[in-house]
């Protein structure tokens, strides 16, 4: 070795010792909704080593994704087919939770614009909640849009260097867990490129802190609108019971905005089981409220134990370029959740680190961008 390349490699060292961390990612095929998801999935699990060492005897909280009001459809299709989680991924989800040894699930989600309970923004949703409650003993149910059945709000602080907020106060249930799992969709996303198992935890964020109409000093308990003036735009602060900006002179830009309080939550919740449903979904953006969606079926579910690894290898399954910058085709408008997420150390978005298990990414790739 020449003197050059034992400098380089000294130099090279730090870097390699702070990596972040690279995690199994697991890709299965599954056509339809009609077939055995939870055989699937339960390969799957098999493949990331079995989730009994990962809930036995644990309380586990599932973030579901069931973005945007219920009533609006694409194409005139049910969410669960475009752009919401399906409901047979979860309960097959929660029967292998239950068979693990799971002591308490609790599935979450802050409900469009409203406190309501949980079970009934299902019902109005077309789903089957009493199947859900039989798929495993101690399921519950949350709205975290609000405070909730607990009296007091989580403060849940972001480790390292921070760019927007230092902490976050979240509904008890997101602290109150043993291990976090992000259920999510495979789809694009107008605002942050793609959504998925990251971009899913910005629904973390309870609307009646964090909303539009949110309390100027306290919670707003009966929230009934989006996080659009708060996170995108910065036009007004969360609640001031709540950590507090630390630059209010930073961009006021969605894309520079977002993208960074996605991976801040991340930091601040880690999550240690990511499952993306892209069985049948949307292509063009999150919901029917983006002109120009489509339904697309790239027959896929993918799951990792690791957000960030679980996301790159989901984004090139899109035919999009997980290491991308801002203008590309992956991120057309905004900085890359992924990149940030990993200088928060949440996990790496390097393909060449990660164990990609199953089928290939090649062999499984479903283009969104045609």
């Amino acid at each position: 070795m020449t003197r050059r390349e034992l400098l380089a490699l000294a130099g090279a060292a730090p870097l390699i010792a702070s990596a972040p961390p690279a995690a199994p990612v697991a890709i299965a095929r599954c056509r339809s909704y009609r077939e055995d998801i939870a055989a699937v999935l339960g390969t799957l699990f098999d493949r990331l080593g079995g989730l009994g060492r990962l809930v036995r005897n644990k309380t586990v909280t599932v973030k579901l994704n069931m973005t945007g009001d219920p009533a609006l459809r694409v194409a005139g299709r049910p969410p669960a087919v475009t752009h919401y989680c399906h409901p047979k991924v979860v309960a097959a989800l929660i029967h292998h939770l239950g068979r693990a040894g799971a002591r308490r699930i609790r599935l979450v989600e802050s409900a469009f614009q409203t406190a309501a309970p949980l079970e009934e923004y299902m019902l109005d949703s077309g789903w089957r909640v009493r199947t859900l409650q039989r798929a495993a003993e101690g399921v519950e149910f949350e709205n975290t849009n609000a405070l909730g059945r607990a009296k007091q709000y989580a403060r849940l602080t972001v480790p390292g260097r921070a760019w927007i907020f230092p902490a976050y106060d979240l509904n008890h249930s997101y602290a109150d867990t043993d291990v976090f799992v992000s259920l999510a969709k495979l789809k694009q996303h107008q605002t942050c490129g793609v959504t998925l198992s990251l971009k899913n935890c910005f629904g973390n964020l309870p609307a009646s802190i964090y909303g539009d109409d949110a309390g100027r000093e306290e919670p707003n308990e009966t929230p009934g609108s989006g996080r659009g003036q708060v996170c995108h735009f910065g036009k007004r602060p969360p609640s001031l019971s709540a950590p507090q900006e630390l630059d209010p002179a930073s961009p006021r830009d969605p894309g520079y905005r977002v993208p960074r309080i996605i991976a801040e939550v991340c930091a601040a919740r880690p999550v240690h089981l990511a499952v993306i449903d892209g069985v049948e979904t949307i292509a063009g953006g999150e919901g029917p409220w983006i002109p120009g969606v489509r339904p697309v079926k790239p027959g896929l579910l993918i799951a990792g134990l690791n957000p960030v690894s679980t996301d790159a290898v989901a984004t090139a399954l899109m035919g999009l370029d997980p290491r991308a910058s801002r203008g590309s085709i992956t991120f057309p408008r905004c900085d890359n959740t992924l990149f940030l997420a990993e200088k928060l150390g949440v996990g790496s978005a390097d393909l060449e680190r990660i164990d990609v298990r199953g089928v290939p990414i090649e062999a499984a790739r479903f283009p969104f961008i045609t």
